[in-house]
């Protein structure tokens, strides 16, 4: 009697071929469904991601102020997060404020202005196009911009 439940227990475990069958016919539907709205808008993830490198760099950029009470400036650029600069940044920290520096999701530098007009640094990617100006994603993305 045990002899036949143990092989009723070990005959009704996985799945079988109409279950599986049914899963990759739910996968394939969900997957017709969600790639083409998400394959259709690679341009504005794009932007979307260089929005978020900004805000991360922007962040480095407020804790490298609060460790040596400046910014910054134009010549020691960005590379002042990742390595530390000949002069001018006291209280840096050892592990540096970012590991790397991160290209814009077109392949360049983000660009790096201190002092700014009006604002004490200005973080920005020229978007998609790589000039200045332009519209859509060909737009510049600013570091001051919401």
């Amino acid at each position: 009697m045990r002899n036949a439940t143990m092989m009723q227990t070990r005959q009704q475990t996985g799945f079988t071929l109409i279950e599986v069958m049914v899963v990759v016919v739910i996968i394939g539907i969900l997957g017709a469904l969600v790639v083409p709205q998400v394959m259709g808008r690679p341009d504005q993830a794009k932007v979307t991601v260089a929005r978020g490198d900004l805000k991360a760099v922007a962040s480095a950029l407020e804790m490298y102020r609060l460790d040596n009470h400046v910014y910054p400036d134009t010549q020691q650029g960005l590379e002042a997060l990742v390595t530390r600069p000949a002069q001018g940044a006291p209280n840096w920290n050892r592990e540096g404020y970012l590991r790397s520096l991160p290209l814009d999701p077109w392949g360049r530098p983000y660009l790096y202005l201190s002092p700014a007009a009006g604002a004490p640094y200005q973080l920005y990617s020229l978007g998609a196009d790589g000039r200045q100006g332009g519209e859509g994603t060909d737009a510049d993305l600013d570091s001051r911009q919401p």
